[in-house]
């Protein structure tokens, strides 16, 4: 989650990241990331959503200046995972489709709660235009990492927290 927090700041600075000014490789990887990582969680959900929680302030405060709002919003993107997780089996194929759904998530989250408080005037086209521009590199990012926590050894894939 550390990782892609740091990649989201990065590839940020080299991407244009204005609204109307997109490029087809808007990050989202600390999204992807609480959406890929829930495996290694499963038996100890209440550190996974203490994380979530933890990764959202940092996230808010390094990016956003909105405290708790991200933090809140990756509460309920873990929420989302979870049902996931439990019901279904995941794939590439299913991999992709949730990756895309947890975007249209985040995003449809974020315009309702700043369209409700009146933060930044938001549109539909506006969200959806964001929606459109994100999936690839996303997507492309979030398969990586599934890939390579499938292939980790079974004794990494269990979190030990103390």
């Amino acid at each position: 989650m550390v990782i892609s927090l740091i990649f989201d700041g990065i590839i940020t600075n080299y991407l244009p990241y204005l609204v109307n000014d997109l490029s087809f490789f808007t990050p989202m990887f600390t999204l992807i990331s609480i959406f890929i990582i829930y495996p290694l969680y499963r038996k100890k959900e209440k550190y996974y959503f203490i994380a979530l929680f933890i990764l959202g302030i940092v996230y808010d405060l390094m990016y956003t200046n909105m405290l708790f709002f991200n933090a809140t919003i990756f509460i309920i993107i873990g929420l989302f995972t979870k049902i996931i997780n439990k019901n279904l089996e995941l794939s590439i194929l299913k991999n992709i489709i949730y990756i895309i759904f947890i975007i249209i998530i985040y995003e449809f989250v974020t315009a309702i709660i700043l369209y409700i408080y009146n933060i930044v005037p938001i549109s539909i086209d506006k969200v959806l235009y964001k929606i459109i521009h994100s999936i690839i590199l996303n997507v492309i990012y979030g398969d990586i990492l599934f890939l390579f926590i499938k292939v980790l050894p079974k004794k990494y894939k269990e979190i030990n927290i103390n």
